[in-house]
């Protein structure tokens, strides 16, 4: 078993988002085992953390970056980070930013890959997890598609075919480890045509970028500036899809075939594997689970008010996942719009609530308490939850204290946010 890795010490790196154009300041600080990849808006009230994962995705944002996202916070333009942290190994990382976008350095990897070196990379005491895909996933969008086969290692091939003279068919199959990321991905630079930057100007990216740090590809080739590589585009391609794939929330193993994928089909690919890592549920995947009867010992709610049929997830005190299966023979859809069976939102946020119930009263110290509902803030609702859907809730801890505690909620179905809140609880002897 490989083991868990996170950086030695804190190291700061200073650059200019290359879509908003705004100066920004990242501090990079280890973090514990089985933390993951947290971001830290610090200039914003409360400090609040985006855990970069599938569920914290922008579906919204995606067309020319990634971006995650959670409340009122947002972290853009993260591939290239991330794609930096999954191919040097890095598991655990508290990343704190100034702004709402990373800097786009020269517009590849290389400077992350060097300043990650430079702070140390350590392994750590707890194994690592990889997930190995289980059976074949693809997605479609017009003449673009990926597929992911089980494989043993990490390995991409990736057709690039633009209608452009100089950007016609280009392909690359390589298998990614921390050498090859470093030597033939991560140096590929960003690009765009010359006929697309006025347009995207106006949509409003590209505020920081210069003939430096993104390559502009006109009818007579690249515009003051020259190729790294001869192929440098379906490199960069390539980096691009590492870095959305490590939203899935964890390495994995597999053969990823793309044809002229972006980030919105890698980011829907990324959900898929997410949700078929979930499904299957493969060992070590969950730090610990538990069935209706351990959840019954934990809360003191019953049928027909039990909302929550298992815990695929649970790191006590700090996150959990619990599953709800919605059938028609649940009771609401008897009288909530029964002619078009709709579960009611405010038993989506009571079965939210009690995943988050469950993680907070695991623990030991608060074990046999009871936890009374204080507040629910920035409640949305995204989409509507019918009969045949299953709800996965991910909740994630703030500040617990030994009588009040707060959590910060997510409904999916299909990997998509139905619904979310921030919500506090009271937490009392019963």
């Amino acid at each position: 078993m490989e083991k868990q890795k996170t950086i030695c010490k804190e190291v700061i790196l200073n650059g200019i988002g290359i879509h908003t154009g705004k100066k920004v300041s990242l501090t990079l600080k280890p973090a514990e085992v089985d933390s993951g990849v947290t971001f830290i808006r610090k200039d914003m009230p409360g400090e609040p953390k985006i855990k970069a994962s599938a569920d914290s995705l922008l579906a919204n944002k995606s067309s020319r970056r990634s971006s995650i996202g959670s409340g009122q916070a947002e972290v853009e333009t993260i591939e290239h980070f991330m794609a930096s942290l999954s191919s040097l190994g890095i598991d655990n990382i508290n990343i704190e930013i100034d702004t709402n976008e990373l800097p786009g350095l020269d517009g590849s990897a290389a400077g992350y890959v060097k300043v990650l070196e430079d702070a140390g990379i350590k392994e750590q005491e707890s194994d690592k997890f990889i997930y190995n895909v289980k059976e074949p996933i693809n997605v479609q969008e017009g003449t673009s598609s990926i597929t992911v086969l089980p494989y043993k290692e990490f390995k991409i091939s990736y057709t690039l075919n633009y209608d452009h003279p100089l950007l016609q068919a280009q392909f690359l199959e390589i298998t990614i480890n921390a050498n090859s990321f470093k030597n033939q991905i991560a140096p590929a630079r960003t690009f765009c045509l010359e006929d697309e930057v006025a347009q995207l100007k106006s949509q409003g990216y590209g505020s920081g970028a210069n003939y430096e740090n993104t390559l502009v590809v006109g009818k007579e080739g690249v515009i003051k500036n020259k190729l790294r590589f001869a192929d440098e585009f379906v490199r960069h391609k390539i980096l691009d899809l590492i870095g959305d794939l490590y939203l899935a929330g964890c390495p994995i193993r597999g053969h990823v075939i793309a044809l002229r994928s972006g980030h919105s089909l890698n980011l829907q690919i990324t959900r898929k594997i997410h949700e078929q890592r979930i499904r299957t549920q493969g060992a070590n995947a969950m730090k610990e689970s538990l069935d209706i009867n351990e959840i019954m010992k934990i809360l003191p709610h019953r049928e027909p008010f039990l909302f929550v049929d298992r815990v695929t997830h649970l790191e006590k005190g700090k996150r959990a996942v619990g599953i709800k299966n919605v059938t028609i023979n649940d009771y609401f859809f008897r009288g909530h719009f029964p002619n078009r069976p709709v579960m009611p939102g405010v038993l989506i946020l009571e079965a939210m609530a009690q995943v988050g119930g469950v993680m907070m009263l695991a623990s030991e110290e608060n074990r046999g308490k009871l936890a009374f509902f204080m507040a629910i803030d920035n409640a949305k609702f995204r989409k509507t939850v019918v009969p045949g859907d299953t709800l996965v809730f991910e909740v994630e801890a703030g500040k617990i204290r030994s009588k009040i505690g707060t959590v910060h909620g997510k409904a999916l179905v299909e990997g998509k946010v139905v619904a979310e809140a921030d919500l506090m609880f009271a937490l009392v002897e019963d």
